[in-house]
């Protein structure tokens, strides 16, 4: 079974109010799981590296043999995919928190570049988490 995560990071005034958002949808495009959150002060880049990162661990209670997960940020998929270097000391620790969690995934991970449009749900929990302060823990 493949499971599809679908994440989004949020920033109001980059760095400002941050959130995420996640989906984790079964391969008829039920919903699995939805969660939000808000992470306080922070950049858009950083928060879509935490939904990334919480839909890593999330998914590790379902049953599959592959996670592909969609975003919006192309920067993310860039750099996670080793096509763009991480510069930021920020988005440095918070891939190494990734990478450091994939050797322990019962499942292939895969992380793709779907445009905006088509990630419209997790756009709405992680604007949803910072209007409302839904606190998450990391």
């Amino acid at each position: 079974m493949m499971i599809h995560g679908y994440i989004d990071g949020a920033s109001r005034g980059n760095p400002g109010e941050s959130g995420i958002g996640f989906l984790l949808k079964d391969e008829r495009g039920g919903v699995l799981h939805a969660e939000g959150g808000y992470l306080g002060h922070g950049t858009n880049n950083t928060a879509e590296y935490v939904a990334f990162f919480k839909c890593l661990k999330k998914a590790k209670e379902f049953t599959c043999q592959k996670l592909v997960v969609h975003s919006d940020s192309e920067l993310l998929v860039r750099q996670f995919n080793g096509e763009y270097k991480v510069k930021s000391a920020d988005l440095k620790r918070e891939m190494r928190r990734i990478r450091k969690v994939l050797p322990s995934l019962p499942f292939g991970v895969e992380l793709q570049y779907i445009p905006r449009e088509k990630n419209h749900d997790a756009d709405r929990i992680a604007n949803a988490a910072i209007d409302h302060r839904l606190k998450i823990k990391i």
